[in-house]
């Protein structure tokens, strides 16, 4: 199985050299100056659980991918805003006979991958790891959670997901089918979407919040909005995982935060719309009052409008 990998940084690249290491045949999809320094230095990851250094990864960029043929897997890893972008440089790779697995947060990357490839080239997808690229191009994985999800959207059990498990086999990750992995994208969603909100709108990690007046009770009605608006859809967090998820969000002392306010604290973009604005609109088009989201997502519009400004 040919196995194309979108970008290089911290997720995809972690994954995909993973991947290789397991002797897999994969491909990355880069820049060209990461595919310069990739050829110069090779593909470096830090992790407890083992480190890794491939010497020369196979890449490719965009400009040469119509003459790469078409990929059996593409695993696509790219921030929400940079995904039209992604979609029309992934569009020479993808076949007929081309699987997608998207591993963004939040839904409303499906949609869009469905106009452009066809909802039945598309699967579900969800990870899970803490990670970072450094200055010098080296993935930093700073946890030993490194989970990647993936399964059909209608629960079935197909032919190429029996393929794709296969290449999983062996692999120093901890993969995972799913024949539920839409209300896992929306268990994880949930989650993630009152720990952004949470973390970014008090600037603060959760035990901080925990500590303040209010804060418990703050987080705990930002849950309940992302769960309610998840159960309007028809999706709503198990019992069992929203209330591990309510525990970890409201433990004392807990140094957790959002990777969208480390993105704000260190000035970069962030994932407004597609983590926080899209749940608000699926909850309006439901009925849902999202009261707290909204105060979240002024919030984080307001960074980015400042950001723009500034830049200028």
């Amino acid at each position: 199985m040919r196995i194309l990998v979108v970008g290089a940084g911290a997720t995809g690249g972690y994954f995909g050299a993973r991947l290789a290491e397991a002797r897999r045949d994969v491909t990355f999809l880069v820049r060209p100056a990461r595919a310069e320094r990739l050829a110069a230095n090779g593909l470096r990851v830090l992790s407890p659980v083992g480190d890794l250094h491939i010497a020369s990864p196979q890449t490719v960029t965009a400009d040469r991918l119509a003459g790469a043929g078409p990929f059996d897997l593409v695993l696509l890893s790219a921030k929400a805003y940079d995904l039209d972008t992604a979609v029309a440089d992934v569009a020479p790779a993808v076949g007929a006979g081309t699987a997608v697995l998207p591993i963004l947060n939040g839904l409303r990357h499906l949609d869009v991958l469905d106009r452009a490839y066809g909802a039945e080239r598309v699967l579900g997808g969800s990870c899970g790891i803490v990670a970072t690229l450094t200055r010098d191009g080296t993935i930093r994985q700073m946890t030993d959670l490194h989970s990647l999800t993936y399964g059909e959207r209608d629960g079935s059990r197909s032919e190429r997901l029996g393929r794709i498990e296969a290449q999983m086999e062996g692999v120093r990750f901890q993969p995972r089918s799913s024949d539920k992995i839409l209300l896992e994208m929306w268990e994880k969603w949930v989650f993630l979407a009152t720990l952004a909100g949470a973390t970014t709108l008090m600037r603060s990690a959760l035990g901080d919040i925990v500590a303040a007046p209010g804060g418990r009770a703050f987080i705990e009605a930002l849950h309940d909005e992302c769960q309610a608006v998840a159960g309007a859809n028809g999706n709503a967090a198990r019992e069992k995982v929203f209330a591990g998820a309510r525990k970890m969000l409201t433990a004392e002392g807990s140094a957790m935060t959002a990777s969208m306010l480390r993105d704000i604290e260190g000035g970069a973009r962030i994932e407004a719309d597609h983590i926080i604005g899209d749940l608000i609109e699926r909850g309006r088009a439901k009925g849902v009052e999202t009261p707290v989201l909204e105060r979240v997502l002024t919030h984080l519009k307001a960074y980015e409008h400042r950001r723009a400004r500034e830049a200028v």
